[in-house]
């Protein structure tokens, strides 16, 4: 019997020596989420800005019956880390063009890269498609504004980031960029800087991006 009331005794203090390595586990947890908390709230991270350069555009041709598009555009897009004391991990960015809301290219994947204290990123990926199909009313409207010189596409940015305060990373946030691009097409009225490059056009466009976090 005398050694029954020993082993509880043992068996008790053992259970009270968990609950208590339990409980400081909670209240360090707890501090240490208070803390990121607040120098969060001190730091006040700023969304990355994005422009997009200039657009070569190598091919670009819509067809009848049915509607398909083809292209072929090389554009140059930069990002600006604006925060002081915050870096940014680009996870995964899927880069691909519209028109009037439409897609009308693959996606295009940027690779993953780190971008640190107020410095600047540029990525110049391809953005292409061959043989898109296209609603009517846009394959239309894409060969009048050709043809006018005026087209209005829109290079918009899907994609992953992650924050990093110190050694604390972040999970992940999405990322939406828009970004204009219009390309006057033949158009002598046109202000817009062209250089021609190879077989291809490049068109100046120093254009801001609208970025949602």
């Amino acid at each position: 019997m005398g050694n029954t009331k020993e082993c509880d005794s043992h068996n008790g203090g053992g259970v009270r020596g968990l609950r208590g390595l339990c409980a400081c586990l909670l209240v360090f947890c707890f501090i240490v989420l208070i803390v990121f908390l607040i120098t969060w709230a001190i730091l006040q991270p700023k969304k990355p800005r994005f422009m997009i350069q200039d657009a070569t555009i190598y091919g670009f041709k819509i067809s009848s019956s049915p509607d398909l598009f083809t292209s072929n555009l090389q554009v140059t897009i930069s990002s600006r880390n604006p925060n002081s004391k915050i870096g940014i991990y680009y996870d995964k960015l899927d880069i691909y063009a519209t028109y009037r809301d439409q897609q009308i290219t693959y996606f295009t994947s940027a690779p993953a890269s780190y971008q640190g204290h107020k410095t600047d990123t540029v990525w110049s990926p391809f953005v292409y498609g061959t043989n898109v199909p296209v609603a009517p009313a846009n394959g239309d409207a894409l060969s009048k504004d050709q043809a006018n010189g005026a087209v209005s596409l829109m290079i918009k940015i899907n994609g992953r980031v992650r924050w990093r305060v110190g050694s604390f990373i972040s999970g992940h946030y999405h990322l939406h960029v828009s970004c204009p691009v219009n390309i006057p097409f033949g158009n002598k009225n046109s202000d817009t800087s062209t250089t021609v490059v190879g077989s291809g056009i490049k068109y100046q466009l120093s254009q801001k991006c609208k970025v949602d976090v």
